[in-house]
């Protein structure tokens, strides 16, 4: 569980409260597995009190395979998709595309089932500047070519990969 704290001083906050409303519902906060984490562009000490404990404060967390910054950025978590993807790309190379040539039809199939989802996971999150839109694109450029056999040294333009 994660509990935030959005005050821009440092202060200690008790969230008995909230423990006690679990209690009700038949639900415990375990304050062993619990963390804190302040939604901050600079870091801001937020205590935050659970039954007598403090709760640890973290600057990152990973939840559900995505991973949150306390300063709300994403290119971490852009890196580690691209990254993840890549690694997906290569491994379905080494077994699919190296063993046996596909058919275009299948390689598109790869693409949009596996490739495509795993670059693009958690992609709600993110906050799409123009330099991330850039850098996924390039990154499903990458796999388009090399499913089609292509390099950059070929100078095909990417419109003609994607067609």
């Amino acid at each position: 569980m994660m509990l935030s704290c959005w005050l821009h001083q440092t202060r200690t906050f008790s969230v008995d409260w909230f423990a006690a409303e679990c209690e009700v519902a038949g639900m415990r906060i375990g304050t062993s597995k619990s963390e804190a984490m302040v939604l901050n562009w600079k870091r801001v000490a937020c205590p935050l009190w659970v039954g007598g404990e403090v709760l640890p404060q973290v600057e990152e967390f990973k939840d559900l395979g995505v991973l949150f910054t306390s300063e709300g950025k994403m290119e971490r978590e852009i890196d580690r998709r691209i990254g993840t993807a890549s690694a997906v790309m290569r491994s379905g190379y080494r077994t699919v595309m190296v063993k046996k040539e596909p058919s275009r039809k299948v390689k598109l199939s790869i693409y949009w089932s596996v490739y495509g989802p795993t670059l693009t996971y958690g992609h709600e999150l993110w906050v799409m500047t123009e330099r991330t839109r850039s850098r996924i694109q390039a990154a499903e450029m990458s796999f388009l070519r090399r499913a089609a056999g292509r390099s950059l040294r070929d100078r095909v333009r990417s419109s003609v990969t994607w067609e």
